[in-house]
């Protein structure tokens, strides 16, 4: 059964593309180009992905879409984060020119967070922006990354800082590329699942809780409610607050510290969902020394976490440049910064000018001390 959840931006005044849809399902791929056909796109089309992705899943997209009248170049960019570069933008930039492709020509994202972010920074930065859709094949993608609009490439000094905001036309999840994945890339994606329960839906929590063994197996049901509670929660989030001005920086809960420990610990040391699961731990750590939770509440966080596999304690690094790599965040503004945080299982609240020594000792008690 395929589900379609809308996310409608008209209301921001922002967005080029004021709704678009996110199609979940099962063979999906094979009818990609009849779900472009009715958005009126170029005929000539650019899909990035990485050779292993290719390799399971190209065949069908592409046929699919030269079925329905499309022209279409492939173009393979390295599989990991170091292919979020802008050298590596532009090496696109090149194809696309090359390949004479225009304003009206959509860029087809087929991959997990790294295509994704890498595809849509291409997209909205040619010429001055084109089309984009998102085909994510990871469970992180498919609850994540795909959904929002948040585009970028990396720089040395921090994750995801060369960026825009630039929604999709259309998110097609085919739920059957998760069986393709190696099992700590589905951990990785359950952490972002964790996460928006802890921020935004206490029952989604406990339901996790309870039935932590079925998602792991990878039970359809099980995976479908996952895939669609966790978009939904998302698109909610960012209907209200499209560019995060506001209440979207909650989806924030976890990064802060998971991009810094990511940038520390060097592009690759951990997957995404990985730094972001030790960053939740952290910072609910901060929340309880701050008095926003009770001791049991951030037990519970970081219990739901290891019940799921994900790591809960930092590596034996410097926590002093942890907190100065944090300071190089996005989120940092008149060198202050801004962290999400939690006042309840499901309720998020940012806070601004947390002490420093208060991070400093929500990072000392986590660290892995073996």
């Amino acid at each position: 059964m395929t589900t379609v959840l809308s996310v409608n931006l008209a209301a921001t005044g922002q967005s080029r593309t004021a709704k678009y849809d996110i199609v979940i399902g099962t063979d999906l791929l094979p009818q990609t180009g009849a779900f472009l056909q009715p958005l009126n796109l170029g005929h000539k089309v650019l899909v990035i992905t990485n050779s292993a992705v290719r390799k399971l899943h190209g065949k069908a997209v592409e046929e699919s879409l030269r079925q329905s009248g499309y022209k279409v170049q492939v173009a393979e960019v390295p599989d990991s984060e170091e292919a979020k570069t802008p050298d590596q933008a532009t090496k696109l930039y090149d194809v696309m020119f090359n390949a004479g492709m225009d304003r009206n020509s959509p860029v087809l994202a087929l991959g997990g967070g790294v295509v994704g972010d890498l595809s849509g920074f291409v997209a909205a930065t040619y010429m001055r922006g084109v089309p984009f859709v998102q085909i994510p094949t990871t469970l992180l993608a498919q609850v994540d990354s795909s959904v929002g609009g948040k585009v970028a490439v990396n720089h040395p000094q921090g994750k995801n800082i060369i960026g825009a905001f630039y929604q999709p036309k259309l998110v097609l999840t085919d739920t059957g590329t998760l069986n393709t994945l190696d099992q700590r890339d589905v951990l990785s994606g359950l952490a972002e699942v964790i996460k928006v329960a802890i921020i935004k839906d206490a029952v989604f929590f406990e339901w996790l809780e309870n039935n932590t063994s079925r998602v792991l197996a990878l039970e359809p049901a099980a995976l479908k409610y996952v895939i669609e509670t966790s978009c939904r929660i998302k698109a909610l989030v960012v209907e209200a607050d499209e560019t995060e001005q506001g209440v979207r920086a909650i989806l924030n809960y976890g990064h802060t510290v998971g991009h810094a420990l990511e940038t520390l610990a060097g592009y690759g040391a951990y997957r995404h969902g990985e730094a972001v699961a030790v960053g939740m731990a952290v910072e609910a750590n901060i929340s309880q020394k701050l008095g926003l939770i009770a001791t049991n509440i951030a037990y519970r966080v970081k219990s739901l976490l290891a019940k799921f596999g994900l790591p809960v304690a930092l590596p034996l690094l410097d926590a002093q440049e942890l907190i100065s790599l944090m300071y190089k965040d996005k989120k940092v503004f008149n060198d202050t910064l801004t962290l999400a945080l939690i006042n309840n299982i499901g309720q998020a609240i940012i806070k601004q000018d947390v002490p420093e020594e208060i991070i400093l000792q929500a990072i000392e008690e986590i660290k892995d001390k073996r």
